[in-house]
């Protein structure tokens, strides 16, 4: 659920006129629902009470300092893949106890970077990685805590680009060659084995895929106490899905209940990593129609493009677009609804029933709080768009719109 509704015929985040926001603080802009990041986190929370567990954040849906600010102060840690993530999350001042780091690529500095500000555990990616860790742990006079993140070899069901859980992905270590490593963890000197991960993909819609790779992973954990290797603590991942258009994911509440029989009764702290399900439908992205183009089919050309959100250039995704200000006549047109890009490829929605907007009208881009801002980027020297966060009857921006200034800040003239 989420705080995006019509009052009359003006679309409104929570007590705020979406068309105030777009006059105020122009467009694209990004808008997000306090309202709506709570009522997400605390439904995790409270869908999970049965046993200890702990929400990480996944930083890289959204990743701007406020929201996650917001995160920590109802408890959560993060799900961190770089040092820059890892940056942002000590310096709103969440618990480094609370952040796991994941991610194939960690540098030697990020290593230590994490080392240092005594994170609560490294998921290893690979057999080189375990031995780097070693080896600046023994530089810093440290012990690196660490868990193996185990490829289960489950179809997460979900598009290719965004899904983990198969061998033929980059990530992780296939659950066959899982315990061999973890003998071998158990002899190093610098590193103390404390978890498992496991993380299957994202933007999934059935619960199979979860409860087959934690069947698969509790295999593996039984094993590994076997050859006296006690996990104290279980990454399940996240990549829970959200409404787009037309799925039907499950609640944290229905995946909680299908995983309640697997988790019930062991001696064993869950992790979580929830990214999208939070903050996916908290967001949404304005933009302004510049003109509009009758050739072969319509297009309706915005101010907005795929350098402000890349999702449906890169994964032919689907973003509800609905009017800022309904008109009183509900008229669609057939076409695509496109950016000022210079790619054939810039689109937010392409061969649909779209709103008949007109230039100047204002509309929305639903679902966009997730991989939005965070994949955006300046390609055509264009500025980065701004960002507000919405609560109640108040409007704050949390992120201003780059200058052209900006563009150059870093350069070297």
């Amino acid at each position: 659920m989420h705080f995006f509704k019509y009052r009359g015929e003006e679309l409104y985040a929570e007590d705020v006129p979406l068309s105030k926001i777009a006059k105020r603080f122009g467009t694209p802009v990004y808008v997000y629902s306090r309202k709506t990041i709570e009522r997400h986190y605390k439904t995790y929370r409270d869908s999970f009470k049965y046993i200890d567990h702990l929400l990480c954040f996944a930083v890289k849906a959204n990743s701007n300092p406020v929201i996650l600010k917001l995160l920590a102060r109802l408890g959560a840690g993060a799900d961190i893949v770089s040092g820059g993530e890892l940056y942002l999350a000590l310096k709103i001042g969440m618990d480094p106890q609370k952040i796991v780091y994941t991610g194939v690529g960690k540098t030697e500095e990020e290593i230590a970077f994490a080392l240092n500000s005594d994170i609560l555990m490294f998921n290893i990616e690979s057999e080189e990685e375990l031995r780097q860790i070693d080896i600046i742990a023994k530089k810093l006079k440290k012990k690196a805590r660490i868990g193996l993140r185990v490829n289960p070899e489950v179809d997460a069901k979900t598009h290719p680009y965004i899904s983990t859980g198969l061998k033929k992905y980059k990530f992780g270590i296939p659950i066959e060659e899982a315990l061999e490593l973890y003998l071998f963890a158990k002899r190093l000197k610098n590193v103390e084995i404390i978890g498992v991960h496991s993380h299957i993909g994202s933007q999934i819609t059935v619960t199979e895929p979860f409860i087959q790779s934690l069947s698969n992973i509790l295999r593996l954990t039984e094993n590994l106490k076997r050859v006296g290797i006690d996990i104290k603590y279980l990454d399940i991942g996240g990549g829970l899905g959200i409404r787009y258009k037309d799925e039907e994911p499950p609640l944290p509440s229905q995946l909680s209940m299908e995983l309640k029989k697997l988790l019930l009764g062991r001696n064993v702290k869950i992790i979580l990593e929830p990214g999208r399900s939070i903050i996916g439908n908290a967001g949404i992205l304005i933009g302004k129609v510049l003109y509009i183009k009758k050739a072969h089919k319509n297009f309706i050309i915005t101010d907005t493009g795929m350098n402000d959100l890349v999702r449906p250039t890169l994964y032919q995704a689907y973003h509800q677009i609905l009017p800022v200000v309904k008109s009183r006549l509900t008229r669609t047109v057939f076409g695509d609804l496109v950016g000022p890009i210079c790619e054939s490829g810039d689109y937010i929605a392409k061969d649909r029933s779209l709103p008949a907007l007109k230039r100047g009208d204002y509309f929305a881009v639903m679902s966009a709080g997730a991989y939005g801002f965070s994949m955006s980027s300046n390609y055509n020297a264009r500025p980065r768009a701004a960002e507000v966060l919405v609560d109640g009857k108040k409007a704050t921006l949390i992120r201003k719109r780059e200058s052209y200034d900006d563009l150059i800040r870093n350069c070297i003239l």
